[in-house]
């Protein structure tokens, strides 16, 4: 049978670094909720159009498909604080403390470590489309760099997260993986 694992939101302690980023990770992930409640309301606002005005559209799919992706990226830091990302946990229950907290610090270095380098060439990316002035191909057509943004941001706030996740676990102010000693 399958249960909720028994991590815990990520421990900040008294350290100001800990704090403001869990406080940065939590506004994040109030902006990634607003953005899901106003592709929503574009949404619904598209349907009356279509259906009721029976108008044509031109720009609120694509601001939904934008939205959507943003709120995916800038929210990851958020989930990431709550330890809601997707985890199996069944090989740190079963290791001693030390080996747990080893095998948290390789976790977490290995995840900075990758994300530093997708953050880096997202950053890239954005920098192309802001320097060469994309624009979508569409009737509309945005700006790219502007839903682009997304993508360095959303990623750097996960390192950020992910920083100070290490840092809580370095200083012993978190269990490693949020889970207590058995």
């Amino acid at each position: 049978m399958a249960t909720q694992s028994s991590a815990t939101v990520a421990k900040t302690g008294r350290n100001p670094f800990l704090r403001t980023v869990a406080a940065i990770s939590t506004f994040a992930g109030w902006c990634s909720a607003a953005m899901i409640v106003a592709a929503v309301a574009i949404t619904c606002q598209m349907i009356f159009v279509r259906f009721v005005l029976n108008g044509s559209t031109t720009w609120q799919t694509e601001a939904v498909v934008y939205l959507m992706i943003a709120a995916t990226l800038i929210g990851l830091s958020y989930v990431q604080r709550l330890r809601g990302h997707v985890n199996v946990d069944l090989v740190p229950l079963v290791l001693p403390m030390p080996m747990r907290r080893a095998m948290a610090m390789l976790t977490l270095g290995l995840s900075i470590a990758i994300v530093a380098v997708m953050t880096f060439y997202g950053y890239e990316f954005w920098h192309f489309a802001w320097e060469r002035g994309w624009r979508s191909d569409t009737v509309w057509g945005p700006k790219l760099w502007i839903p682009y943004l997304a993508l360095p941001l959303g990623l750097g706030l996960l390192l950020l997260q992910l920083v100070a996740d290490f840092v809580a676990l370095v200083l012993r102010i978190d269990k490693p993986f949020g889970l207590e000693a058995n």
